[in-house]
C-alpha cells in the first residue's frame, strides 16, 4: 500500500502536530541542563590549563572530561524516565554499525555507550584549548596522560567487544520457527477505514497467516511455531463480537500459536493497549497490556496536576489508556519459550525489558505501529533503537512492525534478516517474514540484567555531588 498522507481533519492532525510541539519542547530540556552542568561545574580552569604542571593540566582535563561524560549519561537517562521516559537516539545509539564498541551495552546499558564519546570528545577540546594555552605563553608543548587514558578507555571497550562477538563454546539451544506478517496499512487508511476495509483486513491477515500456519503434511503440525501480527493489527477492541469464532476458526488451521496486537477498550473502565498470545482457541488467550506509554500520545502529561495542560491539549487527546502494571513473559503453549513482550516504542526501553528477564529460554518479540510516520526514517531509527536490548539482554529480538522494519535480530545486535524489496531495499511492503530463531536453554544473566542503569545511577551520584562541591566553592 502505497504512502497516504491525506489530511484527516483537523482533530486528528492536531494531535499530531501537539504531540510533535510538546515532546521537542520537553526533550529540548535536556540538552540544556547538560549545557549548563558543563559550564558552571565540569568547565577545565584556565589558569590550571595555561599555567599548572604537566601532571596538573592533565588531572584537570581529566576531570573536566570525566563530569561532562557523567552529565550526560545522566541526562540520557532521565530523559528515558520522567513522564515514563522517551530515551529516543541517545548518542550511544549512534555507534550502532560498530558491532564492537556496542557490546558493552550489556554492562552500562546504551546510555553508558555514550560516555566514551562525550569522554574522548571533551579530551580531544582540552588538549587543543591547553595547547592554544600555552602556546600564548611561550610555553613548549609537551605530552600529557590524559590523552593516553582516553585511548586506554576506548581500547578497554574495543577489547570486551571483540571478545563477545568471537564465537564462543556452542550452547544448548531450542529453535523456534516464527513467521512475521507485515501489511503495510497506512495510518490515513485506518482513521478512515469502514467496517467493509477492516474485515478485508481481516481476511488478509487469515490468508497470509494460512499459508504459513496451515499443516499440509496430514500430521497436524504447522511448519511454523509461532505467528506474529504487528500492533493496531486488530481493527476492532478484543472484546468485540466475532473475535471468538474468527480466532478459534484460524487456530484450527495448525498446531502453531498467535500473537497479535489487540487493543481493550472498556466503556466504564480502563482502555489498554495489549498484545494477546493465543494457541488452539480464543479460550487460551494470555492478554499483556502496555507498560510503558507515551507521552503525548497515548497520555497527556501532568493532565490534573497543570490545569492548563487540560485547556491546552485536553481537547486533542480527550482520554488516557492506562499502563498495565505486569511483567510476566508470556508462555508458548506446548514449548519451553516464553515470549518478553514489548508493544511499540517499549522496545526502547532497556528497564523495562529487563523486568521481564527469567532463568528460562527467552525470545523478545516486539509488535509496533510506526504507520503514524508514514515512510520517514523513524521506522529505522526504532530498529536501530530496539537492537540495544538485544544487546543488553543477550536474548534473540523478533520485531513485527505494521510499516516496517520487521525483522529478526541475534543476541549481538546483528540484524540477521528484514523484510524488504528484494530489487529496492523498500520496507515499506506488504509481506511476509519467516524465520527460525535460536533461543538458548540456559541464556546468560547480564550485569545489565541484574542491576539495570547501575552506571547512570552512579553517575548521577558524581555529579550530584561535584553540583553541590561547586555550589559551596561558590559562595
Amino acid at each position: 500500500m502505497a504512502e497516504d498522507d491525506r489530511w484527516l481533519g483537523w482533530q486528528v492532525e492536531s494531535l499530531g502536530l501537539a504531540a510533535v510541539a510538546g515532546m521537542t519542547l520537553f526533550l529540548s530540556l535536556y540538552f540544556a541542563v547538560w549545557a549548563a552542568f558543563a559550564a558552571l561545574v565540569a568547565r577545565p580552569r584556565r589558569v590550571v590549563l595555561q599555567q599548572g604542571s604537566w601532571i596538573e593540566a592533565s588531572l584537570e582535563s581529566l576531570r573536566s572530561a570525566f563530569l561532562a561524560a557523567a552529565a550526560w549519561v545522566v541526562c540520557e537517562w532521565l530523559r528515558g524516565i520522567i513522564f515514563t521516559g522517551m530515551g529516543w537516539n541517545g548518542l550511544g545509539v549512534g555507534l550502532w554499525r560498530n558491532a564492537v564498541l556496542i557490546q558493552a551495552a550489556d554492562l552500562v546499558g546504551v546510555a553508558g555507550l555514550s560516555f566514551t564519546l562525550v569522554f574522548l570528545c571533551c579530551v580531544v577540546f582540552n588538549t587543543a584549548h591547553r595547547m592554544v594555552l600555552q602556546k600564548q605563553m611561550g610555553r613548549p608543548l609537551r605530552y600529557h596522560f590524559d590523552v593516553l587514558v582516553a585511548v586506554m578507555l576506548l581500547a578497554a571497550q574495543m577489547a570486551y567487544g571483540i571478545r563477545m562477538v568471537k564465537p564462543g563454546v556452542p550452547v544448548e539451544t531450542v529453535p523456534l520457527r516464527v513467521a512475521m506478517v507485515q501489511l503495510n496499512i497506512s495510518q490515513a487508511a485506518r482513521w478512515t477505514s469502514t467496517d467493509q476495509d477492516t474485515f478485508d483486513i481481516y481476511q488478509r491477515y487469515e490468508e497470509l497467516t494460512r499459508l504459513y500456519g496451515e499443516a499440509r503434511d496430514g500430521s497436524g503440525h504447522s511448519p511454523v511455531d509461532l505467528v506474529v501480527w504487528p500492533e493496531s493489527a486488530l481493527g476492532f477492541p478484543w472484546a468485540a463480537r466475532g473475535h471468538t469464532d474468527y480466532f478459534n476458526d484460524l487456530l484450527k488451521l495448525g498446531d502453531f500459536s498467535l500473537l497479535s496486537g489487540a487493543d481493550s477498550l472498556e466503556v466504564a473502565g480502563p482502555s489498554h493497549t495489549s498484545a494477546v498470545l493465543m494457541r488452539r482457541g480464543i479460550d487460551s488467550a494470555q492478554l499483556h497490556h502496555k507498560v510503558h506509554l507515551v507521552p503525548f500520545g497515548e497520555y497527556l502529561p501532568l493532565r490534573e496536576e497543570l490545569p492548563f495542560m487540560q485547556t491546552l491539549l485536553g481537547g486533542v487527546l480527550p482520554g488516557d489508556f492506562r499502563p498495565g502494571d505486569k511483567t510476566e513473559p508470556l508462555q508458548i503453549d506446548d514449548s519451553a519459550v516464553q515470549i518478553i513482550p514489548l508493544i511499540c516504542f517499549e522496545d526502547t526501553v532497556g528497564r523495562l525489558a529487563r523486568a521481564f528477564v527469567r532463568d528460562a529460554p527467552q525470545v523478545m518479540v516486539n509488535i509496533t505501529n510506526d504507520g503514524w510516520f508514514l515512510h520517514s526514517a523513524e521506522s529505522e531509527q526504532h530498529m536501530v533503537n530496539a537492537l540495544f536490548r538485544a544487546i543488553e539482554l543477550r536474548r534473540p529480538l523478533c520485531r513485527c512492525a505494521n510499516t516496517g522494519v520487521t525483522c529478526f535480530i541475534d543476541e549481538r545486535g546483528t540484524i540477521l534478516a528484514r523484510l524488504a524489496d528484494p530489487e529496492t531495499g523498500n520496507t515499506f511492503i506488504e509481506g511476509v517474514l519467516p524465520g527460525t530463531v535460536q533461543v538458548a536453554k540456559h541464556p546468560p544473566m547480564t550485569l545489565y540484567a541484574r542491576w539495570g542503569d547501575w552506571f547512570a545511577v552512579v553517575m548521577l551520584v558524581v555529579c550530584g555531588l561535584a553540583g553541590v562541591r561547586r555550589a559551596r566553592g561558590g559562595r
